[in-house]
């Protein structure tokens, strides 16, 4: 692996991207802001801890992946664009519109590479679900729902900005394009944030969408739904594997001034093994090394953050 990579915030998911690169054999440094962490994942991974203006002086480092607080995502990948690095930025990349927006026009301005970390993206069963989609199996798709509950991470964002962009992410990919409205149904339950939502997405065309998030829900719940003409189509990444992509031949249709429906059983659908991070960083590298415009590019960490701030305007800093 000659391209080479840096992550700059080594937290509870940075050092998933830490141990992940040094597997790929594509790891060159790392830098967090805990001298003792720093130290302790050098040691682990036999890799320098840098400072982050280390990190971007080094020719031999072609790209970076920031896994900070995203206050700071903004200002540190602007600093890496016109450093000449490449930038993979885990979501959101940014607390406001504006923000998010500059990012991308630096990013465009100096030639360089901007990707979100939208990990779902790269899961095999999703990417075998999209798949089954695009060749028709479910007809034309006429709604689409994504459903993230569980119990916990109250660190200092809520649950629409924490949880909603892993779905919104997928929603956005499947409706290709940006909705023309957003509305959103937000309760503080347990904590001083928005702990639980539903949001509600309408496309150009008729294409509809729902999210529900929730940070007290007393069972996890980690499922994503395709409805169409044709039959249905569900992602359940709680499901056992084998039975985590369904196909339900359910119809709907009218018979003369009533709606009858005929129901089916699952038809669960084979997928490829693969873990979605090392798929997900895979892909950064290959972008990297042939200048290819990243799956989940500019326009997508966009409009993420520009759907977030409409169905959670007051954003608490992370």
């Amino acid at each position: 692996m000659t391209t080479r990579l840096a992550v700059i915030g080594c937290g509870q998911w940075g050092q998933n991207h830490v141990r992940t690169l040094k597997e790929i054999g594509a790891l060159a440094a790392i830098a967090d802001g805990n001298a003792e962490r720093a130290s302790a994942l050098s040691q682990r991974f036999e890799v320098p801890a840098r400072t982050v203006d280390e990190v971007l002086a080094d020719p031999g480092i072609a790209g970076v992946v920031l896994a900070l607080p995203p206050r700071l995502h903004g200002p540190t990948a602007r600093a890496a664009f016109r450093a000449g690095k490449d930038v993979l930025i885990e979501k959101p990349i940014g607390l406001d519109l504006a923000d998010a927006q500059e990012t991308a026009r630096v990013a465009k301005a100096e030639g360089r590479l901007l990707m979100v970390g939208h990990v779902l993206r790269f899961h095999p069963v999703f990417e075998a679900l999209d798949a089954l989609v695009r060749e028709g199996r479910i007809g034309t798709v006429r709604h689409i729902v994504s459903t993230r509950l569980g119990l916990g991470r109250f660190l200092g964002m809520d649950a629409v900005w924490d949880l909603a962009p892993h779905d919104l992410s997928l929603v956005l990919h499947m409706a290709g394009g940006a909705p023309d409205a957003v509305d959103t149904l937000r309760r503080t339950v347990l904590s001083d944030e928005t702990d639980a939502a539903d949001i509600a997405l309408r496309f150009p065309g008729g294409l509809t969408g729902e999210i529900h998030v929730s940070r007290i829900s007393p069972y996890r719940d980690r499922r994503f739904s395709v409805i169409g003409t044709k039959g249905m189509i569900t992602f359940d990444d709680l499901a056992p594997e084998g039975q985590k992509l369904a196909f339900y031949g359910h119809e709907v249709w009218r018979d003369g001034s009533h709606f009858a429906f005929r129901g089916a059983d699952a038809d669960y659908q084979p997928t490829e093994p693969g873990l979605p991070l090392d798929r997900e960083l895979r892909h950064f590298l290959h972008c990297i090394e042939t200048r290819q415009e990243p799956r989940t590019g500019s326009a997508e960490a966009v409009e993420t953050v520009r759907i977030l701030n409409l169905a959670s305007p007051r954003a608490a800093p992370a």
